[in-house]
Formats: structure tokens, C-alpha cells, sequence
């Protein structure tokens, strides 16, 4: 009788993607030809829980006119930043049954910069992608050439922002698909990053699986190296490729559908909290992104119950 009831709760999951895309998740990412007031943004995005791009938010920044890889030579070049470092692009990723991490190194832009020109070569490959307020804390020379928040977003969600980040990098360095507890404004300045998104109701049929951490070092020969991290715990992360889905190890995720959309130069995505992402970028990409933490309310505790759900079935 148990197993009867195990079984009909795993099929109301398998087909919960399916009908939760036919009442809420759009074919595609819509646009907006310009920034929605604060009403609007949270009535029509926030409460649904709908990604859409944004034209003509960040007209009046001057990073848009100004920013490009000289620019930043000029400006910041000599500055020391986080930079992620790995052998293929992976950060933060699963690779050979660990999850691992960058070696993250401190190198003057102007390093990172040669390496997207041309002018010189490095081992790996580089991002600067540190998060944690990267852009304040370590380029606030570029401060006044953007805003320091989204003022229609800010008074929607009623908080300032709890990180803005700076991000540059090669077109090999790819984000694996993962989630965020925030809500996410994602301002491409310079090139364009390509998006693969999944709605929070596909975590069904989205796996998860749980590693042994580990840490990427250079050697001084330049090669890569695994080291575990001993005193931390197993992490919970996605095993799976979206662009190349092994369907006969997880076959249930052919029952998820990704949203695939480009943000260009000038343009803003709105990513909702809680959705999967998978990011690649042009070279030499240059982006902001503001973090807002999102509201711990009725919809997170959804969420949750259909995360631990997919777990305690035995669907993961």
C-alpha cells in the first residue's frame, strides 16, 4: 500500500512541470521597451515570478557609452581584482564526482585585459566573477558611471540592493546551472550573455546530487589540480549538463523545458528568485548585476516543499 501511494505521489511530480508551465511560464522571455514602474514590476513580475528583459533601463548610465576593454585598461588597469582561474571554464561545477571551486588568484586588470586582447597568454581560464560586492569593494573607480541601485526595483521590493557585481570574461567561462535566493536585475553593459532558464517548478525533474567539495590550484608549471576540502560538507548541486543532457542517466529531466534568451548591450533580464540558470557569454562580456534577497514568504515555502518532496521520493 505504501509503495501504491509512493508511486502516485512520484507521477504527481513527474507531471507538475508540465502543468505549472501551462498556467504560469511564458514560451519565451518576454521584453519590455522600457523599465515598468514599481507597481507594475512587482505586480506584473515579482508576485508571478516571471524573467523578462528590460530595454532602455540603463540608457543614462555613462558605462554604456563608456565602457569597453580599453576603457577599463585605462581606468582600473592597474587595480588588483578576484579572478576565478580553471583549466575549462567550470567554476563552481561538477567535475570527476567532486564539486569544485576556482583557484581564485589577485591580478591587476590589466592582466585579465591582456588575455581577452590577445596580447598575452595565461593558464586556464579567467572570469572575474567574485560576487560579494565585488564592484564597490574592488573597482569603485567605476562607481559613478553606473547607478548604485535600480531605483523602480528598490522601491518595488522595498530593500536596496544586498550585492552589485562586477563580470568579465573569456567566452569558455560558462556558470553551471544552479539557483539563487535573490532577485536578480542583470545589466549587460558591453557584448551579450546567453541564458538557459528553468522555472522553479522543474526542480522535480532537475537532479541533484551530493559531492565532496574541492578547490582547483595552479601548479607553477601552470597545470591544474584537484584538492578536496576536507572539513567541509558535501554539497548538493546539479550533475547535469542542460546543453548536452545525459537522458538515459536522468531521464526525467526530457520532461523539463529551458527558456533560452540573449540579453545584449543596453539590455536587463529580470531572473526571479529561485530560478535555475546556465550562462555563457560573448568574449570579453562586461556586466552588472544587482542582488536583491528575496522574501522568505509563502512562495519559498513551496519551494521547499517540492524540493524536499522530490527528495524523499527518490526522484533525485
Amino acid at each position: 500500500m505504501a509503495e501504491v501511494a509512493l508511486d502516485a505521489v512520484r507521477r504527481e511530480l513527474r507531471e507538475f512541470p508540465a502543468a505549472a508551465r501551462e498556467l504560469s511560464v511564458p514560451l519565451a522571455v518576454p521584453y519590455l521597451d522600457e523599465p515598468p514602474t514599481p507597481l507594475h514590476f512587482y505586480r506584473d513580475w515579482v508576485c508571478p515570478n516571471r524573467p523578462c528583459i528590460i530595454r532602455n533601463a540603463m540608457q543614462h548610465w555613462p558605462a554604456l557609452q563608456k565602457w569597453s576593454l580599453p576603457y577599463l585598461r585605462a581606468t582600473v588597469g592597474s587595480t588588483e581584482v578576484s579572478v576565478a582561474i580553471t583549466p575549462d571554464g567550470y567554476a563552481d561545477a561538477v567535475r570527476a564526482d567532486r564539486f569544485v571551486m576556482p583557484c581564485e588568484r589577485r591580478l591587476p586588470l590589466s592582466c585579465v585585459l591582456d588575455v581577452l586582447e590577445g596580447r598575452a597568454q595565461h593558464p586556464g581560464v579567467l572570469y572575474v566573477q567574485k560576487q560579494c560586492s565585488n564592484l564597490p569593494t574592488e573597482l569603485p573607480q567605476l562607481l559613478p558611471d553606473l547607478e548604485p541601485h535600480v531605483p523602480w526595483a528598490s522601491e518595488a521590493l522595498g530593500k536596496m540592493p544586498d550585492a552589485v557585481n562586477f563580470w568579465l570574461g573569456e567566452a569558455a567561462a560558462v556558470t553551471s546551472l544552479h539557483k539563487d535566493h535573490y532577485e536578480n536585475l542583470y545589466c549587460v553593459v558591453s557584448g551579450e550573455k546567453h541564458f538557459l532558464l528553468h522555472p522553479p517548478s522543474d526542480r522535480s525533474v532537475i537532479p541533484y546530487e551530493l559531492y565532496t567539495p574541492a578547490t582547483y590550484q595552479l601548479t607553477e608549471e601552470g597545470s591544474f589540480k584537484m584538492v578536496d576540502e576536507e572539513a567541509m560538507e558535501k554539497v548538493p548541486w546539479i550533475p547535469l549538463d542542460p546543453l548536452a543532457p545525459d537522458l538515459a542517466r536522468y531521464p526525467s529531466y526530457s520532461q523539463a523545458q529551458a527558456l533560452c534568451c540573449t540579453v545584449r548591450a543596453g539590455e536587463m533580464l529580470y531572473l526571479p528568485s529561485l530560478w535555475f540558470h546556465h550562462v555563457q557569454q560573448s568574449h570579453g562580456c562586461i556586466a552588472v548585476n544587482f542582488w536583491y534577497d528575496m522574501e522568505y514568504d509563502l512562495k519559498y515555502s513551496y519551494f521547499q516543499l517540492l524540493d524536499s518532496l522530490t527528495k524523499a521520493s527518490g526522484l533525485d
